[in-house]
């Protein structure tokens, strides 16, 4: 962007995800880089006037100031409820992620080889045609089990 552009965005959270961010954005896209901003959804904040009088900026920079608190705040709320749905969904048995994948079976021969130190579990793990790291993770858990 350069001084005398204009920046056309839908809501004012678009510039950051906090208060501080939306700030921030605002005061260097605005003041810095000289770039008139237009939020679609806020005639309020539409800084194109040239001539504008000290009470429309100060309207203008009150308005920026409560919309992005309410941003902010409305992300933490939705953060919350996503966490507390989260919790409920595991109180009630529901996995998340993928299935765990079922060991070949090749694995036990290959993880007592393992375990004895005859293989590598680099090896173990192509003959199983994993990723090393799931090889281990099996066979860690094996030793548990």
């Amino acid at each position: 962007m350069k001084p005398g552009d204009t920046l056309y965005i839908k809501s004012i959270d678009r510039l950051g995800r906090n208060y501080e961010e939306i700030m921030n954005q605002w005061r260097l896209i605005t003041k810095e880089r000289k770039v008139s901003v237009v939020v679609l959804d806020m005639p309020l904040l539409d800084t194109r006037e040239k001539e504008r009088d000290l009470t429309g900026v100060f309207i203008a920079d009150l308005v920026l100031q409560i919309l992005s608190y309410v941003a902010q705040t409305e992300r933490e709320f939705n953060h919350q409820r996503q966490a507390e749905g989260i919790a409920a969904a595991k109180a009630k048995g529901v996995r998340f992620g993928r299935p765990p994948k079922d060991h070949p079976e090749s694995f036990d021969k290959l993880c007592k080889a393992w375990h004895s130190q005859t293989v590598s579990a680099r090896y173990a793990a192509r003959e199983l045609d994993i990723s090393p790291r799931t090889f281990l993770l099996w066979a860690r858990e094996s030793l548990s089990v």
